[in-house]
């Protein structure tokens, strides 16, 4: 194979650029399902911060994690970066199609991930730090909204094993960064959810999450209870 063409595909190599502990994870995890080659490139957040530092920000206008190049690509932001890699290096993998009986399934938990869960618990996790009484009347609503949707994920586990229905799909590779990691940042208490518990735990056991965590925040211990 001639140099240059060489250079080309090592140039093009989908690039997964992981802040640490956050919701970049998805991607590495999204990766090693698919069992796609792909380079990782792992960036440390501020010490004192714990946001993302300027090389990290510089990646993309919007500064946030997480951020994937292939070749000429910059792409940002979870759902889409999720799309993108299981439409052009994936073959539609870890997807339902629109005539399986679970397709309306999977849609509703993909992008009630990012709609609805990861909201509900950053909103909680900015409230919490401003010390207000525990009377306060929109930290009750936020704490309810959060009660409330977590409360509806018991119920559609306790019937289920994963979020579409029988199938592991890119809804879970969604959804389990706000169950796991987010509790680093907000923490709440899963002890009254037993499904979404037993679910973690099968999260758990899959070789191929286990091998993106260990390359992504390898001094992280997943936070599957």
């Amino acid at each position: 194979m001639r140099g240059g063409r060489f250079s080309d595909i090592f140039y093009r190599m989908l690039t997964v650029h992981h802040l640490g502990k956050s919701q970049s994870e998805r991607i590495v995890w999204l990766c090693e399902e698919l069992g796609i080659p792909y380079e990782l490139k792992v960036y440390d957040r501020h010490p004192v911060t714990r946001l993302a530092q300027p090389d990290y920000k510089a990646l993309h206008p919007i500064g946030a994690a997480p951020v994937i190049t292939d070749g000429d690509v910059v792409l940002a932001e979870s759902a889409a970066i999720i799309d993108y890699i299981v439409a052009r290096h994936g073959e539609g993998r870890l997807t339902l199609k629109p005539d399986h009986p679970d397709y309306p399934q999977f849609l509703y938990w993909l992008h009630a991930a990012n709609g609805t869960y990861q909201p509900a618990t950053g909103r909680n996790m900015l409230l919490s730090r401003l010390n207000l009484p525990a009377d306060n009347a929109v930290l009750k609503a936020m704490n309810g909204r959060l009660a409330l949707a977590l409360g509806h994920l018991e119920e559609r586990l306790a019937k289920v094993d994963y979020l579409a229905g029988s199938e592991f799909t890119t809804a879970d590779i969604m959804l389990v960064f706000t169950l796991t990691t987010m509790r680093l940042f907000y923490p709440y208490d899963l002890k009254p959810y037993p499904a979404i518990l037993r679910y973690l735990q099968r999260i758990g056991s899959r070789p191929a999450y286990q091998k993106a965590m260990a390359k992504g925040d390898p001094d992280l211990t997943p936070l599957l209870t």
